[in-house]
């Protein structure tokens, strides 16, 4: 999609989806005993075996397929970083940079400059960790090295898992005013810790095929991710936007297409482990697929703004066109827009896939929760995804038995 349907000029038109059922959806998965829903994790087989039964009650048959997952960052316990008295607060000072050696004791050290003749034994301020700091790092043997880091709208680092390969020097990364404040903390000793390994674990999608396509016709998987950060050692990551708003969706949509799709179109639904994990989840059921499988993934549907971002790969025109179709019939703006998610591990594949976002607010922070999840986002990405397959699949049947 290279432009933007054009607004709306009536209110939206919705199509039989209940908000009421999706925001408890988006409550259920974010609630504290799923823990954050990070692959690999008991809350995060507990969320999978759930959102199975979900399917089941819908009228799916339900598989669970797990995979192995390499290269998640865990923490063991809650990072500290004390600049002399002054104690900072994890992920709103600093946290962890994901290429940092594990540090697990805290340990003391004096703040050193960038342009200090020697760095043995610092906690050197660096304006960034790149090849050269780190080697004068290795052979001066410093404590570690701080790196300035930038914070979102509500004053939070959002957290990752997945990134570089553990390096062999301890990074810091501290907030941007705070990190350009040390160098008048010279005098000070920072003691930091970075608590953090890098372990290999299993991650579990789940399907649930609602109908098989009869020979020569069209088959649709509506897909999103059910995983999240994972909580911290103290501290609730709900992922309620990303992306038990996206999960939400799907469970609604996949509801009302198993009534009202011909019979001869398949149906089915993915519920996607590992994604904040380097899209582990969909890499591996991507190759499983039938060609030509219609792919709708849904990251993200808490808060639309001016418009859906909407990204198309593989040979999606098809499927772009009952999409734009579709936004023009329910009233819901387009615009071409990057998501990187699942959507591009099926296009990879040589599937036609799009992918759907509508909004994340507190992105990847303790601060998204359910109550930022806007039920007219709801409605309107479910109203989106079964106006498109509505679109899409006449376009293909027609003509046929």
């Amino acid at each position: 999609m290279t432009t933007a349907s054009p607004r709306p000029v009536a209110a939206p038109v919705h199509g039989g989806a209940s908000a009421d059922r999706m925001l408890e959806t988006v409550r259920d998965l974010a609630s504290d005993r799923y823990q954050g829903r990070r692959v690999g994790t008991p809350g995060g087989r507990m969320a999978a075996q759930w959102l199975a039964s979900q399917l089941a009650e819908l009228g799916a048959t339900v598989q669970l397929d797990s995979f192995e997952v390499t290269g998640v960052k865990e923490l063991t316990s809650t990072p500290v970083a004390i600049i002399g008295q002054r104690r900072l607060t994890h992920r709103r000072d600093f946290a962890e940079q994901l290429s940092s050696a594990q540090v697990d004791v805290p340990r003391p050290a004096q703040l050193v400059p960038a342009d200090a003749d020697t760095w043995r034994d610092g906690w050197v301020i660096v304006a960034a960790a790149d090849q050269q700091a780190l080697a004068r790092a290795s052979a001066e043997d410093v404590a570690g090295l701080l790196v300035p880091r930038g914070v979102d709208e509500a004053g939070w680092m959002p957290k990752m898992i997945a990134g570089p390969p553990t390096g062999q020097v301890a990074i810091v990364s501290v907030r941007a005013d705070l990190h350009a404040d040390l160098a008048h903390h010279l005098s000070e000793t920072l003691t930091a810790s970075v608590p953090m390994r890098t372990i290999t674990t299993t991650g579990t999608n789940v399907y649930g095929v609602f109908a098989e396509p009869s020979p020569g016709h069209p088959s649709v998987l509506l897909t999103a991710h059910f995983d999240g950060v994972g909580d911290d050692p103290n501290q609730r990551f709900p992922a309620a936007a990303d992306n038990a708003s996206g999960v939400a969706v799907a469970l609604e949509a996949a509801r009302l297409l198993s009534a009202t799709l011909p019979n001869n179109v398949g149906l089915a639904v993915a519920l996607l482990d590992g994604e904040e994990a380097g899209a582990r989840g969909s890499a591996h059921h991507a190759p499983q697929l039938a060609p030509g499988t219609f792919v709708i993934n849904v990251d993200g549907a808490a808060r639309l703004g001016d418009a859906a971002a909407v990204e198309a790969g593989g040979p999606a025109e098809l499927l772009l066109a009952a999409l734009d179709q579709a936004g023009r019939h329910t009233g819901v703006p387009l615009r071409a827009g990057a998501m990187a998610s699942d959507n591009r591990r099926y296009a990879a594949a040589g599937l036609p896939a799009i992918g759907i976002g509508m909004g994340m607010p507190g992105y990847q922070t303790p601060a998204e929760t359910p109550d930022r999840v806007e039920a007219t986002t709801l409605l309107a990405a479910a109203d989106l995804v079964v106006a498109t397959v509505h679109a899409l699949c006449p376009r293909q049947v027609q003509g046929s038995d």
